[in-house]
């Protein structure tokens, strides 16, 4: 606990002299662009945020080395490994110039140095077929970059609004702390913990007032980083969690991002590429937090912007609470990734349709605003 209490108080401190120096550098790191679909943003914030959470990690890692030696290379290795992912993303938050494929490259590039370095394979996932395939280096470390590479992506998909994709993050790190203390494997638990410490460092300055945001830099990097700590429970302990355990874990951000591709590409034949405002946090944000329709004042955005995340706090829960009960059972694990996909499109179709449960809308105003439709 100590170890989360330090990376968390570091990563409160960075954070803070970021926003306090906003003036020297908000012509380089703010957000000044208001217009974009996945806009919802009052006034311009610094967008590199993911900086105080690398400083809060580094900081755990300094500690580590002077108590527990293997927690402060692996913690080190990480760190290491993830700097593609954090440099290419702290780049595009800094000069807005980084494309997304090379972003992505980056991100892969992380994923085989942590092949390379720490065996960060992905083995086994429960399928016999694919299983079998698995067994050739070639084909796990493709599978694993390929793993990797769309997890990080999917981070930064949910990156929307002030809390979301960190608070997220916090509770997926704290389902993998959970089971890597049932499985003995403490060098994880210690891991994931600096993880979650460094991430609530920043989440107090981003939640609910937004003050800084984490960037293409930081949601890269932390994508990068649950992914890699799933890999290494999987592999460290292949007899006692299940493979299924890190997907139904990681299944929302993930299942956004599969969604999203399916929508774009067969239901408005659009580049799956190509960003728009119709994500389910996007339509949460603009179909049921409806009081504050129709105020465009700073700081009833930024409080309609805050209200939006727990929401989805919620739905990441639905499947990481059934992931924490049954993190040995494959069979089980299974079924509820096929119960949070249903519940998933159920709850989109109904929200896009204007037919949101009456209980889930905030009463107020109940003008909706008509978006973008399918």
């Amino acid at each position: 606990m100590l170890i989360l209490i330090l990376a968390m108080a570091v990563s409160i401190g960075a954070t803070l002299l970021i926003i306090r120096s906003a003036r020297a550098h908000g012509h380089l790191s703010a957000d000044h662009d208001f217009s974009g679909p996945q806009k919802f943003h009052a006034k311009a914030v610094p967008r590199i945020g993911g900086l105080g959470i690398v400083v809060g990690l580094v900081s755990a890692a300094i500690f580590l080395s002077f108590n527990d030696a293997p927690a402060a290379r692996l913690a080190g290795l990480l760190l290491i490994c993830g700097l593609p992912a954090f440099a290419a993303g702290l780049v595009e938050d800094l000069t807005k110039r980084v494309s997304p494929k090379i972003r992505l490259v980056a991100v892969a590039a992380s994923a085989l140095l942590a092949i390379l370095l720490m065996d960060a394979a992905v083995t086994r996932t429960g399928i016999p077929g694919l299983d079998t395939l698995l067994t050739w280096p070639a084909a796990a470390a493709l599978l694993t970059v390929f793993g990797v590479v769309g997890f990080a992506n999917s981070i930064n998909i949910i990156d929307g609004f002030n809390g979301l994709a960190s608070m997220c993050v916090v509770i997926m790190l704290g389902a993998i702390c959970y089971v890597a203390f049932q499985s003995g494997d403490l060098l994880i638990a210690t891991i994931a913990l600096a993880g979650i410490g460094a991430v609530l460092g920043f989440f107090m300055w981003n939640f609910p007032a937004g003050l800084i945001f984490l960037g293409d830099g930081g949601a890269y990097f932390l994508g990068f980083f649950v992914a890699e700590v799933s890999i290494l429970l999987l592999a460290r302990n292949p007899d006692d969690v299940s493979p299924l355990f890190p997907l139904l874990v990681c299944i929302y951000p993930v299942f956004e991002t599969l969604f999203s591709i399916y929508r774009r590409r067969f239901l408005r034949a659009v580049p799956p590429t190509m960003p728009d405002g119709i994500h389910l946090h996007s339509l949460i944000y603009r179909r049921m937090i409806r009081w504050a329709v129709g105020n465009q004042s700073a700081k009833a955005l930024t409080r309609r912007n805050s209200l939006t995340s727990p929401y989805l706090w919620c739905l990441c829960m639905l499947s990481v609470v059934p992931a924490v009960l049954f993190w040995d059972n494959t069979a089980v694990l299974a079924v509820f990734l096929l119960l949070f996909a249903f519940t998933y499109v159920a709850l989109y179709w109904r929200i896009v349709r204007f037919r949101a449960p009456r209980w889930l809308i905030l009463p107020g105003n109940t003008r909706p605003d008509p978006g973008n439709d399918l």
